[in-house]
């Protein structure tokens, strides 16, 4: 049954004649608009709309303005903006950290108290509906020429094997060689030794060091305190055997490039509550990690800058939400910063090759199937432009069942000018699967961010071909692409470019928001200093510019993996599949929660009914949004569904 009016049909036959007139009227009558006027006439046109979508600003008053790096969609409905210090020097020193809570039913905004810096933080959605946070910011980058006081990595050895040292912040280093002296700036515990025995006699062999790090500096500014090589270090304030068994061992101690630094915090935000309640640490301090949700519901975390700013060496840990700890995971992995690392529907993981880019650009960056409990690592062959796999997003196709995933764009490592126009695609599903090409992008395109949709279409949006936008390289472009056909289509471009600390996510209603951007520079020429885009956009699709959706009402607010669920719907009938969607949680265009699973749909008497795979790999626990969509591809708004 179709049950639209045709008044699309009528609004475009006006259109046209108003078009037409106005060609008509003494020449080419349009260009009396001048070029901006026009272009507003023709995006605003309903037709227009109707193929190509519409990007409206979000009306956020001045005092809620935040530099969002993270967000996170929750099952209230409302949207977690997270900016911590925001990438801002002073607002760290001022120790003033922000997030802001906006209901898009409403437009109503909420500040929300942040206990600490969750700048550059990992999250992911909980099985019962709050959001894990993750890390985020010790000590901000000092970039070469900034750095007043030589410093870097100082590693403790500690040689007695029956006790822990704990060094205070303040403890002060001088080498055995250079003479010079060097201040620890936190305090750190070193382990004991540990005593190494032969396992087949049980004879003592030796002693093995504990080891620590720490970041020092020199006391006063200036090259000449530069340690030059490697030397050990003399602690002060150690008595006895300690002086003997306790010591300093650094590399060269330089006024080079600092880069961030780590923290171990952690907190879960309660939507309900709305605020932050803190949890067991990490057992790592991290900054850029990626977490992600295993088949059992716990979380794991992993990669990151440590706590003195070096990559975390592969020590993965899995967060537990029912006890609320950490523990390691006993395997040794290293991933660059934010991995593009998802579940696939076997319980194992899957590696993208996507990342942030901070750590070795020749270890961890190649992409393939990982088996955490045997820590057997796949590769998988085939990758476009490997070498450009910085910066670039990867999404899940629809449906999850289908265990197909595209990779879009990227750059170079580091800030370096090359980026890709490349789509690689790879079924997952294949006995020996292979990355190929798939449809390309205009041009190259570092930082694109990409939102499922509810019509199993994906929103492209924004990006930049150069390193964060340098030379005014934003793309101010946004395309859909059609899984089924590997086609991208271009649709109403946005006003606003968008580049590294960037991201979008699907709102319940079917609108996509779109968030962020940190331009390095603010003009062509590179000269002017770039400025935080503090602006959010909402882009409605094509499909909310038809004269009806279908709707759904009435069915529980929980179905179980296996389970049945039956809704009422005026509109049944014309209703062509139904699909779970898991609310994004996105940042620096990674999202690994974002995935749609496609559910049994049956016709009921003036209603329909929906079955949940069992798999559980598939359908983690949580909270998703449950859309059905009709036979033109219009989706109902998400209707709020926990899988226990």
């Amino acid at each position: 049954m179709n049950y639209r009016p045709s008044r699309r049909t009528r609004r475009l036959a006006i259109g046209a004649a108003v078009v037409v007139a106005l060609a008509g009227m003494n020449g080419p009558a349009l260009y009396r608009f001048g070029s901006d006027q026009y272009h507003d006439y023709k995006i605003n046109r309903p037709e227009y709309k109707a193929d190509n979508g519409h990007w409206d600003f979000l009306d956020i008053p001045a005092e809620f303005r935040i530099n969002t790096i993270h967000a996170a969609l929750l099952h209230t409905g409302k949207v977690l903006l997270i900016a911590g210090s925001g990438n801002n020097q002073k607002n760290f020193d001022a120790k003033k950290f922000e997030s802001v809570l906006w209901d898009p039913e409403t437009n109503k905004y909420k500040m929300i108290p942040t206990p600490k810096d969750m700048f550059c933080a990992g999250h992911t959605q909980l099985p019962d509906g709050k959001l894990l946070v993750a890390g985020g910011t010790k000590r901000y980058e000092k970039l070469q020429g900034d750095v007043s006081k030589a410093g870097g990595l100082m590693v403790i050895h500690n040689e007695d094997p029956d006790a822990p040292k704990t060094l205070p912040a303040g403890t002060i280093f001088t080498g055995k060689k250079n003479g010079k002296t060097y201040v620890s700036k936190d305090p750190v515990l070193v382990e004991k030794a540990k005593k190494i025995f032969d396992k087949q006699t049980g004879r003592f062999l030796r002693t093995e060091a504990g080891l620590g790090r720490i970041y020092v500096e020199a006391k006063a500014s200036g090259k000449k305190f530069e340690s030059g090589t490697e030397d050990n270090y003399r602690i002060h304030g150690l008595q006895g055997t300690d002086a003997k068994n306790v010591y300093g061992i650094a590399q060269k101690l330089a006024l080079d490039k600092k880069d961030f630094q780590g923290i171990k915090e952690a907190y879960e935000f309660d939507p309900v509550a709305e605020k932050y309640i803190t949890v067991d640490p990490m057992n790592e301090a991290r900054w850029y990690p990626t977490l992600t949700t295993l088949k059992d519901g716990k979380v794991l975390s992993l990669s990151g800058l440590d706590e003195i700013g070096q990559i975390v060496p592969g020590k993965d840990e899995v967060y537990d939400p029912e006890t609320k700890k950490w523990e390691y995971t006993g395997v040794i992995r290293k991933f660059p910063t934010y991995p593009a690392i998802f579940l696939m529907n076997n319980g194992k993981l899957f590696y993208s090759g996507s990342n942030a880019g901070y750590g070795p650009a020749d270890e961890g960056r190649k992409p393939g199937v990982w088996d955490l409990a045997t820590n057997k690592f796949k590769k998988i062959p085939g990758l476009s432009d490997p070498d450009r796999m910085e910066t670039s997003a990867t999404v899940r196709l629809p449906p999850a069942q289908d265990e197909k995933y595209m990779v879009i764009g990227g750059g170079g490592v580091g800030e370096s000018e090359k980026s890709s126009e490349k789509s690689r695609l790879v079924d997952l599903k294949q006995p020996n699967p292979r990355f190929k090409d798939g449809d390309s992008l205009a041009e190259g395109t570092r930082y694109p961010s990409a939102s499922l949709l509810p019509d199993d279409s994906v929103l492209v949006t924004g990006g930049s071909h150069d390193y964060r936008g340098r030379g005014g390289s934003d793309v101010l472009e946004a395309r859909m692409y059609d899984p089924k056909a590997d086609k991208y289509r271009r649709v109403a471009d946005p006003a606003v470019g968008r580049n590294y600390h960037s991201g979008s996510l699907l709102l319940p209603d079917g609108r996509v928001m779109i968030f962020g951007s940190d331009s390095l520079y603010s003009d062509k020429a590179n000269t002017r200093p770039g400025v935080f885009e503090q602006r959010v956009e909402i882009y409605t699709p094509p499909y909310l510019f038809r004269d009806a959706r279908p709707t759904l009402t009435g069915g529980p607010k929980s179905v179980r993996r296996g389970g049945t669920a039956t809704f009422k719907s005026e509109h049944s009938t014309a209703i062509k599949d139904a699909k779970l969607m898991r609310p994004s949680a996105v940042t620096h265009v990674t999202d690994t929660d974002q995935r749609t699973v496609a559910l049994d749909l049956k016709k009921t008497k003036g209603g329909i009914s929906v079955t949940v795979p069992k798999n559980r790999a598939l359908v983690p626990s949580g909270y998703y949004m449950l859309f059905v969509t009709d036979d033109q591809g219009t989706p109902s708004k998400g209707t709020w569904i926990e899988v226990p």
